[in-house]
């Protein structure tokens, strides 16, 4: 069974960065497509980015494009993701989640394609 806990949210100010991090366990995830995706009060859970077991960034939101960025160490099996240029909007509980891929460079923008999911974790964008 595979484990994902997400770590780092933090209250920041508009314009900051932040990284969060994933941590995987119980399998090695270098089969696995990571996605990232988060939840506003009173909104719909999104896709915010995701990368392909190989690490290549395959997907990413319109809405954190060039501001986003997501990595990872295969030695700490962790994933990362890097943000920059916070905005309010930005604010929410994001969330780290799992597919198995069988394409190294594959992973997808749809919540039905992953199977695990983390707990989440805060972030908040506020002045």
């Amino acid at each position: 069974q595979l484990r994902l806990l997400e770590s780092g949210g933090y209250l920041v100010q508009p314009g900051g960065s932040l990284r969060l991090s994933c941590e995987v366990s119980g399998a090695t995830m270098n089969s696995y497509g990571i996605g990232w995706f988060r939840q506003a009060p009173g909104l719909e859970r999104e896709f915010v980015i995701c990368s392909g077991p190989s690490g290549n960034t395959n997907y990413d939101a319109d809405s954190v494009k060039g501001r986003f960025s997501t990595s990872r160490d295969n030695t700490k099996n962790t994933v990362y993701l890097q943000m920059h240029a916070l905005k309010p909007e930005d604010s929410g509980v994001y969330y780290c989640a799992a597919e198995k891929a069988y394409d190294t460079t594959y992973c997808g923008p749809m919540e039905y394609e992953y199977d695990f999911w983390g707990q989440g974790t805060q972030v908040t964008v506020a002045s």
